[in-house]
């Protein structure tokens, strides 16, 4: 009887675990980085997953990489964006980014905390940090990389005159065939819901997956080396 009292008390600690593997939210960016041209508008994609909505959190937006001066003792953190009490939060922001950022308001009570920067240039890029600093999860934030070009160029290949994104950052080169209406202006809207990533969406989903497999046999093995003992 005792030993059964055991087994249930066991397998109920383990479901447990499971539940709160298995429904953690986690903060989710892009493992590409987002190349864009000069004076594109973009969109940094960082989202909650499962969906969980952060309407009443904070989100910051920042640039790691940007350390405060540290003989400025007055000096501050500013951020590329700031929400907070359900509204932008301007009074922190950098100047270089004033008016040219937003999140997707309506989307937020999905998850979705994508960053979009209107009119980008050189200057912007760089890693952004997406941040939710009363997040109850042990991934509070992601990090997505920014790679505005430099120029465009054009080659001829059998009669077709292909246009390609040629960036230099970083020590790295990146080669982007652009599609032949770019730069033309489209009558169809695009929603922040369908300009996605989906590579690391996919890549995030199978890691799920393989995880939730990992511990249901960890589960099974426990169980059954207990039942092994008790007999």
């Amino acid at each position: 009887m005792v030993s059964l009292l055991l087994l249930l008390l066991l397998l109920l600690l383990l479901l447990l675990l499971l539940f709160y593997l298995t429904c953690e939210v986690l903060v989710i960016g892009s493992n590409l980085p987002i190349i864009a041209a000069p004076g594109d508008d973009v969109i940094l994609p960082c989202h909650l997953a499962p969906m969980f909505d952060v309407q009443g959190l904070t989100v910051e937006w920042s640039k790691p990489d940007l350390k405060p001066d540290p003989s400025d003792r007055l000096s501050r953190v500013e951020y590329v964006h700031l929400y907070r009490d359900r509204k932008e939060v301007p009074d922190m922001k950098m100047a270089s980014y004033f008016r040219r950022t937003e999140l997707f308001m309506d989307d937020m009570k999905h998850g979705n905390i994508s960053l979009k920067i209107l009119n980008v240039s050189e200057e912007d890029n760089g890693r952004y940090r997406c941040f939710i600093p009363k997040l109850q999860s042990r991934v509070k934030a992601a990090v997505v990389e920014l790679v505005v070009g430099e120029k465009i160029c054009f080659v001829d290949v059998c009669g077709s005159k292909l246009k390609f994104l040629l960036t230099i950052y970083d020590s790295y080169v990146f080669l982007c065939l652009l599609d032949p209406n770019y730069g033309k202006m489209s009558s169809t809207p695009l929603h922040p819901r369908n300009v996605q990533t989906p590579d690391p969406e996919d890549t995030t989903q199978r890691n799920s997956e393989e995880k939730k497999i990992q511990i249901y046999l960890c589960i099974i093995s426990v169980l059954v080396t207990f039942l092994v003992h008790l007999w």
